[in-house]
């Protein structure tokens, strides 16, 4: 076995520091604790600092690398043979609770908590080992070394392996240097924050998020097609469901016409006609792009139709009736497949099969009647850009359109011989590694249906050729969907991680040309060559799966346990993600049986907040809880992650974790208590499932050292108060706390929520009165309401966003409260709560002026 190799490299000026890592005699240990036993004789170790080559990282990020480089290093290991999948164990642990994010399906990463090398899940992205010895904790990244991609798999008897591969057999090594970091921190987040900061420099790949500009939709609220018409969407449907929202006094700010807009067929079909009658999204995925413009439906859209009078109606009893069939057919086909593997007799549920099918082209109406029943053929004064020009004439404050589509145009790619570009029907091959995640209908459509997919020579201009087209019809951003099927279709390219660079150069090249360097939201993004390879422009992913209204494999209580899964895929995905992206959590609907819950979390999560809501199937109240009437929202200045006490513990269903994560507002700090318990993923069955019996109430505690006030520059001090104010959004109470008093208790019910606002106390009056600002109680996050807040000799001043009651909590009655320059009335209490009514003002954009004196 190769020594340590503790050699610096000379242009990183280090200085000699403490020696963090050895690997002798079959051990690694980090600070002199043993981590990895039996590690075997092929595997090495490199110090950062002996294979790091500066790259064009910003003075900041690269001395703040330097300044932790002794804390990283890498992995490497060889085999006899060269092969295009190289595998080994990294060595054994057991008995070190670990924290992990391992691909539950192609696309999409999720927690996983256990003790053991053996307990990993095959896919792992990376794993946080907990090292109690020295109060601190060590990171093992899989990444990426020349045309290898890796992860983590478990292993017999506590052994961790990885896995590298080129997803083409073409392609082949048998020794790598370094492909997997580790790195050791005494925080967790600090921890998260140097490593993914040592490896932008080291792959120099990629961009962290610090480096890029958010899209200007991430203080916005919004409203996406999906869940209100999946691929039915249509002008007429659409202008109706912009329209709702204005009337229900909360208009968004951005739009996004997700899947079904786009110009389909399926080979074999006419190749210059649209796809029709589609209406769920497995619908679709054999279909290709066969042109770069919008479908039929958004391309006879006439300029000015829905701006008169006689602007057709939309009736949203039709859809709806569409998405039940739909699901019917779905589920007739289900049971289509298992009686042809019994064996039985198929023409009776063919019979059924059909005659659903008809239903569903009678809703349609014919072809006309599917694109809104508002025109009859294209004329070139109308399309996609009369429409959008159209939406924005009337709704002002509707800033951005984005459109959906699929990473290679549509789930089947593009149609060979239908456009300019040189595409090629791909077989699809899944490798190894993804046997053991859960299967999936994309998955099995796309392999079905193999992939029309564009030499990667042409990456820019397939994107290009796409995205321009867009932009100049008022398009101002996109959102790419399935994201990684291009490992199934590596295998002529170079392997996975060169077809992924030339795709990811192409993409980020054309939205700096097309949507201002920015307007993207990723999606199905969730392995880490995305990360490693594609995120030096895109600055916003998806956190987590999908919003399910409901279990699409029929667990009637699906519709609640689902819910919570949601959050666990958000808040722990941003523990990584959110290095690079700013984490999106995706829309959710408001009259769902579980949308409050859905909208506490959303509220602090430090992201755009949209919804899918049907046209006509809106909770204006609880709307109103999340979004200002102009449409934006008090958002969180940083994004939100689990609690140090959730870290190793798993808060969906072993019996006792109540999920809390944390975020700062500008003037105070928040923490949000989830009860997710009753479902999780189930290894033996490779799926995510209920656990009914872990579906109850789950006593906690909260306390104000729980928020990370070090993690942001701007709420740093606010950690070094003497003492708090702790305002319960759903409870409305006040309470005092201080670093060292008693944490509070708290027991909440399965599938609700607790939001706990810390607000500093400032004293006032030569010290005898205690203040603290809490913002607007009837919305959520009550503390984004404070846009700014002075302290003066004798009171505050204070400016607020919004309508509804103001509170602060004031130890003794001001002696005077002016609302915009005009005495006003307010309440006080002898329990410290001072209230006033705010009015919502429009020339003022909402915000309000309060001086407060004492």
């Amino acid at each position: 076995m190769a020594p340590p190799d503790d050699t610096v490299n000379p242009t990183l000026e280090l200085k000699s520091l403490e020696k963090m890592f050895d690997l002798s005699d079959g051990k690694f240990t980090v600070r002199g604790v043993p981590l990895l036993s039996q590690v075997p004789n092929n595997v090495t170790f490199s110090s950062f600092s002996s294979l790091c080559e500066p790259r064009d990282a910003p003075p900041s990020i690269l001395q703040r690398v330097i300044a932790a480089s002794h804390k990283g290093g890498f992995f490497g290991f060889s085999q006899v043979s060269p092969s295009d999948r190289l595998t080994t164990s990294l060595g054994s642990f057991s008995g070190r609770s670990f924290l992990s994010i391992f691909r539950f399906k192609t696309w999409w990463s999720t927690q996983w908590v256990g003790n053991s090398g053996s307990d990993l899940q095959k896919e792992t992205q990376w794993v946080l080992i907990e090292i109690p010895e020295t109060k601190s904790y060590v990171v093992i990244i899989p990444i990426i070394e020349s045309s290898f991609r890796s992860a983590l798999h478990p292993g017999s008897d506590g052994h961790v392996m990885i896995c590298a591969e080129t997803g083409s057999t073409q392609v082949k090594a048998s020794t790598l240097g370094a492909i997997a970091y580790v790195h050791v921190a005494e925080n967790p987040y600090n921890l998260m924050r140097e490593a993914y900061s040592a490896l932008r420099v080291h792959l120099g790949s990629f961009r962290l998020l610090e480096e890029k500009t958010v899209p200007r939709i991430v203080d916005k609220f919004g409203w996406c097609t999906w869940d209100a018409f999946y691929l039915t969407v249509n002008p007429v449907g659409v202008w109706h469901g912009l329209k709702d929202f204005a009337q229900g006094g909360v208009s968004p700010r951005f739009l996004i016409i997700d899947d079904g807009w786009q110009s389909l067929n399926f080979d074999g079909d006419d190749p210059n006609q649209d796809a029709k009658n589609l209406v769920l999204c497995g619908e679709q995925m054999n279909a290709r792009l066969h042109r770069f413009d919008e479908g039929d439906k958004f391309k006879k859209y006439e300029s000015g139709l829905l701006l008169g009078p006689n602007a057709p109606s939309f009736n949203p009893k039709t859809v709806k009736e569409l998405i039940a069939k739909g699901i019917e057919v779905e589920r007739l086909g289900k049971q289509r497949d298992k009686t042809i593997s019994c064996g039985s007799d198929l023409s009776e549920i063919e019979s059924r099969i059909m005659k659903v099918k008809k239903e569903i082209e009678d809703l349609f109406g014919g072809e006309g009647k599917e694109c809104g029943g508002c025109c009859s053929k294209a004329k070139e004064s109308g399309g996609i850009k009369a429409f959008t020009r159209d939406l924005r004439s009337v709704f002002k404050g509707l800033d951005d359109v984005y459109v959906w589509h699929a990473l290679c145009g549509a789930w089947g790619g593009v149609r060979p011989g239908a456009t300019h570009l040189d595409s090629k029907i791909i077989p699809c091959k899944l490798s190894p590694g993804l046997d053991g995640t859960m299967e999936d209908l994309a998955v099995v459509k796309i392999v079905e249906g193999s992939i029309g997919l564009v030499h990667p020579h042409q990456a820019n201009d397939f994107y290009h050729s796409m995205h321009s087209y867009l932009a100049q019809s008022g398009i101002s951003g996109v959102k790419v969907d399935v994201i990684h099927c291009l490992e199934y279709a590596c295998e002529e390219y170079g392997g996975r991680v060169e077809l992924a660079k030339a795709y990811y150069d192409g993409l980020s090249n054309s939205i700096v040309k097309n949507f201002n360097g920015n307007g993207i939201i990723a999606s199905m993004q969730q392995c880490n060559d995305f990360f490693f390879l594609g995120t030096k422009q895109i600055a916003m992913g998806r956190a987590g799966d999908d919003f399910w209204f409901q279990d699409p494999n029929g667990d009637p209580m699906g519709v609640f346990w689902l819910q919570g899964v949601h959050m666990i895929h958000c808040s722990y995905n941003s523990l990584w993600m959110g290095q690079m992206i700013q984490p999106d959590w995706d829309m959710f609907q408001s009259d769902h049986v579980c949308a409050k819950f859905h909208a506490g979390s959303r509220a602090i999560c430090g992201g755009p907040v949209y919804l899918s809501d049907s046209v006509g199937s809106h909770d204006f109240d609880l709307i109103k809880k999340l979004a200002f009437p102009d449409g934006t929202v008090p958002k969180c200045i940083y994004f939100a992650l689990p609690t140090r006490d959730c870290l190793f513990n798993n808060p969906l269903f072993d019996h006792k974790t109540v999920l809390k994560i944390w975020n700062f507002n500008k003037y105070g700090g928040v923490i949000g208590a989830f009860n997710c318990q009753g479902a999780g993923w189930d290894p033996k069955v490779q799926k995510i499932r209920g656990f009914p019996e872990c579906y109850k109430p789950i006593s906690c505690t909260v306390h104000v050292t729980e928020v990370e006030w070090d993690q942001n520059k701007e709420a740093s001090h606010m950690g070094k108060a003497d003492e708090y104010v702790v305002y319960l959004n759903q409870a409305e109470e006040l309470h005092l706390m201080t670093h060292k008093c008693e944490p509070l208790q708290f027991t909440i019910q399965p599938t609700t929520f607790e939001l706990y606002n810390f607000v500093p106390l400032t004293k006032l009056g030569g010290g005898i009165i205690k203040f603290a600002p809490i913002g607007l109680t009837n919305m959520f996050n009550s503390g984004g309401t404070i846009q700014e807040l002075e302290y003066v000799e004798k009171g505050a001043k204070l400016k607020v966003k919004g309508g509804g009651r103001f509170l602060a909590y004031s130890s003794e009655s001001p002696k005077k409260l002016q609302l915009n320059g005009s005495d006003a009335a307010f309440e006080w209490l002898p329990d410290g709560k001072l209230t006033l009514n705010l009015a919502w003002i429009e020339d003022a954009c909402g915000v309000s002026d309060l001086a407060i004196f004492f």
